[in-house]
């Protein structure tokens, strides 16, 4: 698939008022998703070269870390299940939901994830300490993006 490609389909999302496109052919997965503003936002695509050839395929590339293991490797990333708005609280002026130093469980809301106007509490799926906010409060994030470090 080429740009060209790509380009109509948003042109067709954009006259048919769709907010999610997503197809899967030859290896190759694609989903845009109308984000901030209402320009859509490419969520993923196809995988690595390296990952291709693997038995288990796209899924594979996903889960493999791309920063280097000596700097991972004491800690388990939060990372962001979706396109969308950063927050760290539930309002302007409310505590942060978790700081460094929080101890954190599976069902500890770490943060908020704003997306389409609803506002997605994210847990933190994970027990640890928090290590470091990694996102910025008020700034958008992608799928996958590391908002926070565990350790």
């Amino acid at each position: 698939m080429d740009l060209k490609d790509i380009k109509a389909i948003i042109d067709l999302m954009k006259k048919n008022d769709l907010s999610v496109f997503e197809m899967e052919k030859d290896g190759f997965r694609l989903k845009l998703q109308k984000g901030l503003g209402d320009q859509p936002i490419v969520v993923s695509a196809a995988p690595p070269a390296a990952a291709v050839s693997s038995a288990s395929g796209p899924a594979s590339a996903a889960a493999a870390p791309a920063a280097p293991a000596a700097e991972t490797s004491n800690f388990t990333d939060i990372s962001s299940p979706m396109v969308g708005t950063f927050y760290r609280a539930a309002s302007p002026d409310a505590p942060p939901f978790v700081d460094v130093g929080t101890k954190v469980t599976e069902d500890t809301v770490v943060c908020i994830i704003e997306a389409m106007k609803v506002m997605n509490e994210i847990k933190a799926e994970t027990s640890g300490v928090i290590a470091e906010v990694v996102a910025e409060n008020g700034k958008p994030v992608q799928f996958g993006q590391p908002l926070f470090k565990v350790r």
